[in-house]
């Protein structure tokens, strides 16, 4: 299959380099990661350690018929990343959102203006981006992928190569569940700058359920019903892992999170249902907070 990886950081890296063996995979990129893939390989760290030589581009010029797009940015990043590609999108295009957040699908369907078909994935795999060229593995993990006429074949090329694809006829059950794990262990571990096993500590089993309550009574408002145990189910998930979340990692190297797209998109929802959500509320001014003094820090490194 042609393969392009659109936003390829710790986890588009990764599918992109687990897929390179048998498909024909194009890694799109910042410069600096590029240039290092393009004269050393892809290193890959951590479980699966090897050097994984794959084509790499800051950009594309065009896509061939029958492509698939895995669509791995920050979410804040869609738009820009799939602007200059949209002239290029086919009716035969397909475009995974494998991001977090709830609205990743809507927001990369209305950038691309109807083109191609859009569908949304989550990943359940674990990456740290090290540096230019080399990403660590961190945690094994399956994919989940929305129920649509094009998605066996794809979950069938991704499964042969490790990637281990599931498809859901609920997804949007699934990326709930996605977002109330992400609202908890997202924030707090980067407030704390601790790895993401430490989210299981008794300590914080208060914190952690006020978020969850407001966000499944948000979820409630929208029709979806999470009625499992996701405290226990994020603690079993989590417990042991030395694993770092996104959100940290963008803080540490400057760059804005996806606080608005998880907490923030919570908060945002239950003021239209009228439904205070003052905890996620307060864990979002929080890593906007953070987020600010990191780019005052940036500047004053700059200027001086």
């Amino acid at each position: 299959m042609e393969i392009v990886v659109l936003g390829a950081g710790a986890i588009g890296s990764l599918y992109g380099a687990t897929l390179a063996a048998a498909n024909d995979v194009t890694l799109v990129g910042r410069a600096d990661h590029v240039r290092a893939i393009e004269e050393n390989g892809l290193r890959i760290e951590g479980i699966d350690a090897q050097t994984v030589r794959v084509p790499a581009a800051t950009r594309i010029e065009q896509l061939k018929p029958n492509t698939l797009i895995l669509l791995t940015t920050k979410v804040p990043a869609t738009v820009s990343a799939l602007e200059s590609i949209t002239p290029l999108v086919r009716d035969d295009t397909t475009i995974v959102a494998l991001q977090n957040g709830l609205d990743a699908d809507r927001i990369a369907r209305t950038a691309l203006q109807g083109r191609g078909v859009v569908l949304r994935g989550i990943s359940q795999f674990g990456a740290i981006f090290e540096r230019p060229g080399t990403i660590r593995y961190m945690v094994k993990g399956f994919t989940l992928l929305e129920d649509h006429e094009r998605s066996l074949q794809i979950a069938n090329v991704l499964t042969a190569e490790g990637l281990d694809c599931r498809i859901t006829a609920n997804i949007e059950a699934e990326v709930w569940r996605k977002l109330v794990f992400n609202c908890v262990v997202n924030p707090i571990t980067t407030i704390l700058g601790a790895e993401v096993g430490q989210i299981v500590d008794p300590d914080l089993n208060r914190l952690k359920q006020l978020v969850i309550d407001e966000c499944t009574a948000v979820a409630a408002a929208e029709g979806i019903s999470l009625e499992m145990d996701l405290m226990a189910e994020i603690d079993a998930a989590y417990a042991g892992s030395r694993n770092i979340v996104s959100m940290q990692q963008d803080l540490l190297r400057g760059r804005a999170t996806e606080i608005d797209y998880l907490n923030g998109a919570v908060v945002a929802l239950g003021a239209r249902h009228r439904l205070p959500c003052p905890v996620n509320n307060g864990l979002t001014k929080i890593i906007k907070g953070m987020e600010a003094t990191r780019r005052k820090s940036a500047s004053a490194i700059s200027f001086s």
